[in-house]
């Protein structure tokens, strides 16, 4: 067996103890880890002894390893349907999984690094693709043992499986991990280990399901801002109870030493602190959105006037009351959109209306939740949202509707439900998909009920607005966006004359010039464009003084497949 080996995984260095004869060369390595990585000792024999030796700059991590015997693995009988596993194909392949990292909080890796240990036969990068979108859908890394340091174990290890959490296809984890077993089978290797955080029920359900059974193996860390969840007592118990909007705002403020002072935690609203300098906050809103900017906001109509004024694209419209106007630009325009003047998350909304009867349910609907109805042409296009903070933009995704994927055996209400569940699940019970009267009538207008069984393979759209607390889900788009679609955003952003908001546009397409300006949120959801540094974006904006040094490395930024 080889000594002393530790392998740079990109995101970190892996640290086999067992190939080490003294804590003291592991513990140089650990203190030699890179800012802004993340190195684990694993098989440590006696980790309260090595932590013993620098308990102030290492700690026990709490997670558990878990080994699959793969001689006692058993393969599925069929194959998990809408789901195609490969090895990386190309450098770009690289950047997917990076972008994956990012939405579930994980370290990304230099893909650079990533791309040339697949060239390997040690490591063994897996993506998984929707068959039939073919975005990346998913990914983990497997690490041969014996290739690594000549294992006389004969063992394999499983790392960083990730799925993204707007797919969605189930299964995607189950396959990947399943691929992996089967390929360390094919080899001749004994057993494939993998290191699970002990709160993570998930994960664990899915992997006792597969076979793998807890064994006494544990892992060491070092003491860094990344892992400092992992260490550090638990925040108190109001920044625990915050909505991920406002949490996500908490944990930067935390982390670069402010003050979070939690004043109503059901409603988001925080105190933050700093160098005697105190603002209030709700979510993505503060004391620095002034009373002014936030009610141009609030009125659609409002809004309207002043982007037409600013010489910026807006869909044509006319306000609700006058049955005869209100047919005459049905006609006119041939399909329109039925929307409160003032509301949020999509309530009282009603897209494709085209006939008189459907456009009176429509406005009567809307009146409902404002007694203000503003009725506009319909655009086709992607729903754009661009993140503008300080009059700079930080992120853009594309919003889709809820959507379910037939499995020729569950019926489309089933499917709904195990959809929301995922969707409730990634977004912290923020995003459900309502099983209501908008419901049944989109599916109605595809021809379809809630009791009808959905061919295998064939995609349904359930819902007409893009809303995410509807269902709906986000695409990263940043790095594709027009200039000119962002220079209308920050040319909204100055006609309202306010420090954070969300624009939301309808555009052919992200990398074309071409939109309408929908509306403004004064309130823009910062969680929903992870991985864009938007929580760090705002508290620069609040707290100049705090914003860190520049990173040695930045992650490339993400790319639009979801």
């Amino acid at each position: 067996m080889r000594r002393g080996v530790a392998m740079d995984c990109g995101w970190g260095r892996l640290i086999f103890a067992q190939t080490f004869d003294d804590d003291a060369d592991i513990i140089t390595l650990l203190r030699a880890e890179e800012e802004g990585r993340r190195d684990i000792a694993m098989y440590v024999p006696d980790p309260h002894v090595l932590v013993s030796r620098a308990p102030d700059e290492l700690f026990i991590d709490p997670s558990m390893t878990y080994r699959l015997e793969l001689h006692r693995y058993r393969p599925r009988r069929e194959t998990i349907p809408g789901v195609v596993v490969s090895t990386m194909a190309d450098a770009n392949d690289a950047d997917e999984v990076n972008r994956i990292y990012a939405a579930r909080h994980m370290v990304p890796a230099d893909p650079d690094l990533m791309w040339s240990n697949q060239r390997t036969r040690t490591f063994t990068y897996l993506i998984a693709k929707d068959e039939h979108t073919g975005a990346v859908i998913g990914t983990v890394t497997g690490v041969d043992h014996v290739l690594a340091f000549d294992d006389p174990d004969q063992g394999t290890s499983l790392w960083c499986l990730a799925v993204d959490p707007q797919t969605p296809v189930p299964g995607v984890g189950e396959a990947l991990v399943r691929v992996l077993a089967e390929r360390y089978i094919g080899r001749g290797r004994d057993h494939l280990d993998l290191s699970v955080m002990h709160d993570n029920d998930p994960a664990i359900r899915l992997y006792k399901k597969l076979g793998f059974r807890r064994v006494p193996v544990f892992a060491v860390k070092r003491k860094n801002i990344i892992n400092e969840p992992l260490f550090v007592p638990e925040p108190e118990a109001d920044v625990v109870e915050l909505n991920p909007y406002a949490a996500i705002i908490a944990d930067e403020a935390r982390r670069r030493g402010i003050l979070v002072e939690v004043l109503d935690p059901e409603w988001g609203e925080m105190r933050l602190v700093h160098a005697g300098r105190k603002i209030v906050t709700r979510e993505s809103l503060s004391e620095l959105t002034t009373a002014v900017a936030m009610s141009r906001c609030d009125d659609k109509r409002v809004t309207r006037r002043i982007f037409e004024r600013a010489g910026l694209r807006v869909p044509r419209g006319i306000a609700a009351g006058d049955h005869d106007a209100e047919k005459a630009f049905l006609e006119e325009v041939g399909e329109v959109v039925v929307k409160p003047a003032r509301g949020e998350q999509g309530r009282g909304i009603t897209v494709g209306v085209s006939d008189a009867d459907a456009l009176a349910r429509a406005v009567s609907l809307a009146t409902t939740y404002c007694p203000d109805v503003l009725i506009e042409q319909c655009h086709d296009g992607e729903d754009l949202r661009i993140v503008v903070i300080g009059h700079q933009v930080v992120a853009a995704a594309v919003r889709r509707p809820a959507s379910v994927i037939g499995t020729g055996r569950h019926t489309i209400a089933q499917l709904i439900d195990r959809q929301s569940r995922r969707r409730a699940a990634a977004t912290g019970g923020e995003s459900t998909i309502p099983m209501d009267d908008v419901t049944e009538d989109t599916l109605k207008a595809a021809g379809h009920t809630l009791d009808d069984v959905l061919p295998d393979g064939v995609s349904l759209q359930v819902r007409r607005t893009a809303n995410l607390h509807t269902g709906g889900t986000i695409h990263d788009v940043t790095a594709e966006l027009h200039p000119e679609l962002a220079e209308a955003a920050v040319k909204a952003s100055r006609a309202i004359d306010i420090p954070v908001t969300g624009l939301d546009m309808l555009v052919p397409s992200v990398d074309q010039p071409e939109y309408v300006v929908i509306e403004a949120n004064e309130r823009p959801g910062l969680a929903n464009h992870e991985p864009q540094p938007t929580a760090a974006r705002f508290i620069d904006l609040l707290f100049p003084e705090t914003r860190p040094a520049p990173r040695a490395w930045e992650p490339p930024p993400p790319s639009s497949s979801r």
